[in-house]
């Protein structure tokens, strides 16, 4: 996997990133390949924002994966900043060669980088299988999750 770079999203990713969002069975119910306006509007917003590092892993030219890095200064925990990673997609193609792992290894190394003393995030209680890898990568299921449609 030497071929992989890992960049900043840019605003010509932003069709290749929402197929992704799109392609499983959560996604296909919430996301509109065919509609992209949202999308460039939010990428606007993200890319203006220090603290949100939308980063696409990139192979052939082509982006096979994407996660989003929020880095949250905070005053619990002793004044700690931490990150929170969400959107986690890898393309289709590239499943199951450990391209996961590399981005979530990079979320890691990067939020420490960034200053960070814990890297959190949360996965819908439907995808048990990537409740596992995230296990597998040392995270722990410590809190309940609480989410409010607006």
């Amino acid at each position: 996997m030497s071929d992989l770079l890992f960049r900043p999203a840019t605003s010509d990713d932003i069709p290749a990133i929402v197929a992704m969002f799109a392609d499983d069975g959560l996604g296909r119910g919430r996301e509109t390949p065919d509609d992209l306006a949202p999308y460039y509007a939010a990428y606007e917003r993200v890319a203006a924002d220090p603290n949100q590092h939308l980063t696409v892993a990139e192979r052939n030219g082509q982006p096979v994966g994407v996660l989003q890095l929020s880095v949250i200064p905070g005053l619990s925990r002793r004044g700690a900043t931490r990150s929170i990673v969400e959107a986690v997609r890898v393309h289709r193609d590239a499943r199951g060669t450990g391209l996961g792992t590399r981005l979530m290894e990079w979320a890691i190394e990067e939020s420490r980088r960034l200053g960070c003393s814990l890297v959190q995030l949360t996965s819908d209680n439907a995808r048990t299988d990537a409740h596992r890898f995230y296990e597998k990568l040392g995270f722990t299921g410590s809190h309940v999750g609480f989410k409010l449609q607006l």
